[in-house]
């Protein structure tokens, strides 16, 4: 057995002794363990005193060795903590009196050990009973001292020889000292330990103070965005619909403001969606229902929604996933991390340009969405996924609150998956999400086909 493994176990056999800081308060453990120290200082007195020739308080300390054994039990399995420290009080100060008169007084180590229990006492007994303690013991040792000296005859000496008076005066040193020595060591350790505790719950709440100043943060600028973003849209869409009905209009006019009028209501629509489905995630949590699924079938009807709004803003947008592409995901979830993907696309690609939605197995499903648009600057590239990132406007003036992409993140995440994207600035942007694939694409990888006919 190794050193560190003896140490282990050790340490092991005092906590169970001492109890744990999870059940104990640390004045309760600290009593535990000096319980303990009496109970083994006790025990080598019963027979020491015995041999040396002091049977009576041989008997003594046995009676009171079975006295710290039941205090002992009283705290750590019964649990009554003050009711064993007044009785550990009670006990010890008799008992220390009882062995001055048998044990020659002043002239034996009776007073070294009053003063030893003292301090044993004190280390554990809450603070509203220090001070009665104390006196306690200051008229302990008053009483029998004063007693000694008006009635010498009460304290016979118990030394039949020089040898045995030193003897004993060399224990009882030797009891003190091991008794001072491991209950300082107990405090100490249970000192150093607190002091962690105490660091690693102050570094706690510090942490927990940061996180709560960046929520209240992102929280306001989530507040302040939406105000801004939503008054936008919502405005004009008021002033569209009081130019239909304020003024006498040309066919060719109203059907371009109703043209208007469907985007501006499409896209505040997706924005009021966006932001639910965000607060849902942030109060409520968000229950993840992960099953294996046929990609192409998931995706088909909201493929053919967006490849409608792509060509009426005049962009060609491809599909390529092919019909056997099972992954396991939350349907939901990835209706909505893919539709945001693509309507980002549309909305910062310019007439004319290209929108490309691919789909592979390797190793994992990778589902690819990538514009021949804006692109975005350098700057802002890392501050894509949260908050910070910069709320801008479309090639058509196309508004958002800026939380499509970091819902992307965080259902991609949550259903095992991850997104990652490139960009370009003034070239175009590429979004790609890896999602865990079903084990029916093993047997069915090479028989992939093309959406594009089918659309």
């Amino acid at each position: 057995m190794t050193s560190a493994h003896l140490i282990y176990r050790l340490r092991r056999i005092q906590v169970r002794l001492t109890g744990t800081d999870a059940a104990f308060s640390l004045e309760a453990r600290i009593y535990h363990s000096i319980c303990i120290v009496a109970f083994i200082a006790l025990a080598y007195n019963v027979p020491f005193n015995y041999f040396v020739g002091l049977p009576r308080v041989a008997f003594v300390s046995f009676v009171a060795l079975i006295g710290f054994a039941w205090l002992y039990y009283m705290s750590r399995i019964r649990r009554e903590f003050i009711y064993s420290v007044i009785g550990m009080g009670v006990l010890g100060n008799v008992f220390f009196a009882v062995v001055y008169f048998l044990n020659s007084g002043i002239d034996g180590p009776t007073l070294i050990l009053f003063a030893l229990f003292f301090y044993l006492l004190s280390s554990t007994a809450p603070n509203n009973q220090q001070w009665p303690w104390l006196l306690v013991n200051i008229s302990f040792v008053l009483g029998v001292c004063v007693t000694q000296y008006y009635f010498p005859f009460l304290v016979p000496s118990t030394y039949p020889t020089l040898t045995s008076r030193f003897t004993d005066a060399v224990s009882a040193y030797i009891v003190v000292i091991f008794s001072l020595f491991f209950s300082l060591k107990y405090l100490r350790q249970n000192y150093e330990t607190e002091k962690k505790s105490a660091i690693n719950r102050a570094l706690d709440i510090e942490l927990k103070n940061i996180q709560l100043e960046l929520l209240n943060g992102e929280k306001n600028k989530l507040f302040s965005i939406v105000a801004h973003d939503l008054r936008s849209p919502l405005a004009s869409i008021q002033s569209y619909l009081e130019l239909l009905t304020a003024y006498p209009l040309k066919e060719e006019e109203k059907k371009e403001i109703e043209l208007k009028l469907l985007s501006l209501t499409k896209n505040t629509s997706n924005m009021m969606g966006n932001l639910l489905s965000w607060s849902k995630s942030q109060l409520d949590g968000v229950k993840v229902n992960v099953q294996p699924m046929e990609l192409l079938k998931v995706l088909r009807d909201m493929l053919k929604v967006e490849t409608s709004i792509a060509q009426e803003k005049g962009l060609d947008l491809k599909c390529d996933i092919g019909e056997n592409i099972y992954v396991e995901a939350d349907a939901n979830m990835l209706l909505l991390v893919i539709r945001n993907l693509i309507s980002n696309a549309i909305k910062f690609t310019p007439m004319g340009g290209t929108i490309d939605v691919m789909a592979k197995v390797e190793g994992n499903c990778k589902i690819t969405i990538a514009d021949s648009g804006m692109g975005i600057e350098e700057g802002d590239q890392k501050y894509v996924f949260s908050l910070k990132a910069k709320s801008t406007f479309g090639t058509n003036n196309e508004k958002g609150v800026g939380l499509g992409l970091i819902l992307c993140k965080e259902f991609t995440e949550l259903q095992g998956g991850s997104i990652s994207f490139t960009s370009t600035p003034g070239k175009g942007t590429a979004f790609t999400i890896s999602i865990p694939v079903f084990n029916k694409n093993i047997a069915a990888s090479s028989q992939q086909g093309e959406l594009s006919d089918q659309l």
